[in-house]
């Protein structure tokens, strides 16, 4: 009997043909459609192979409802909502992708929202698109600065180093904070400076976040870390949503403590603070970092090669919990 295999939202179709070759294939088709803990418990307890993505919560419910299922298989680079102590428990593999793929399509983004919330592009846009033209030199659309201002990066990974390289083409100045710090070389290299986590929110004209989720980064940066803001200073998230104190946040913008924020995560995904939705000086994309066309194609067939190891009795080579395993 062919292995089944659920997919819980369109990915590229190459990884489907490839799947399809080898199992029974079952796709929630709908790419608006997040299926629900029903829906996952149904697919679980009819299938071998979960192939999931960033916004499904694959619970210890959902892992257990198949005592013969065998595998959950994933399109993130973490799997914070997934229960990989349950999973392990039962001894099944939970894969992942490598973070690398995603390094410069993300530090795209968070760059193109730095430009659009400092320079008011999505609300110049709304502007026009609600048949207002300012005149050509009016103040009603200034904003900030962006080229020569400082940009703050807390995290230095792959996609922090990516943000520090683009903001070179801008003339900006980069401090960083990372408990790792880089080498002299590296430092070097990205014109970055290293600096005491504090005192990145006190001298960036820009903070971007750009450290990975986990229980001591949960709410990293709250109102403490908001209040050290410059007025003029913007907050830039394109990392995960509960890295930051949303409603923290919403209150500093409300008061004006800092001057806008570009974010692409948000805490309670899919439901960011509505009050988020309303402010002129937020810009708001819907988790959208690795939405490149070749990229998401790259990664879903990573998701498959890590099915087709295990539906062929071989470790995933991208198995998040590969030594809790053996």
């Amino acid at each position: 009997m062919r292995p089944r295999i659920y997919v819980t939202q369109p990915v590229a179709k190459s990884a489907i043909e490839r799947l399809q070759k080898v199992a029974h294939v079952t796709i929630n088709n709908d790419p608006l459609h997040i299926v629900t803990k029903d829906e996952l418990l149904q697919a679980a307890r009819a299938h071998d192979i979960i192939f999931c993505l960033l916004h499904d919560k694959i619970d210890a419910d959902i892992i257990n409802a198949n005592p013969h299922l065998k595998a959950v298989a994933s399109m993130t680079i973490t799997p914070a909502d997934i229960d990989t102590q349950a999973a392990t428990a039962r001894k099944l593999p939970v894969t992942v992708i490598p973070a690398l793929l995603l390094n410069d399509a993300t530090a795209d983004l968070a760059f193109a929202l730095l430009l659009a919330t400092a320079r008011r592009v999505a609300e110049g846009d709304r502007v026009m698109r609600g048949g207002v033209f300012p005149g050509s030199q009016s103040n009603y659309l200034e904003g900030g600065t962006v080229s020569r201002k400082t940009l703050g990066l807390i995290g230095v990974g792959g996609v922090g180093t990516a943000m520090a390289q683009r903001a070179r083409g801008f003339s900006m100045p980069v401090i960083y904070h990372d408990p790792k710090r880089l080498t002299p070389d590296k430092e070097h290299a990205l014109g970055a400076t290293w600096a005491p986590f504090d005192e990145v929110f006190r001298e960036a004209d820009f903070v971007s976040v750009h450290v990975q989720l986990a229980p001591q980064t949960r709410h990293l940066i709250g109102a403490a870390q908001l209040a050290l803001m410059k007025p003029t200073s913007y907050l830039i998230n394109s990392a995960r949503g509960p890295i930051i104190d949303e409603l923290a946040l919403v209150q500093a913008l409300k008061d004006k403590r800092i001057a806008g924020a570009g974010l692409d995560v948000y805490e309670h995904e899919p439901r960011p603070h509505p009050d988020l939705l309303t402010m002129h000086n937020v810009v708001c994309t819907p988790h959208m970092g690795s939405a490149v066309r070749e990229l998401r194609e790259s990664m879903a067939n990573v998701v498959v090669d890590n099915i087709l190891a295990v539906l062929e009795g071989r470790q995933p080579p991208n198995c998040w919990n590969a030594t809790e395993l053996q």
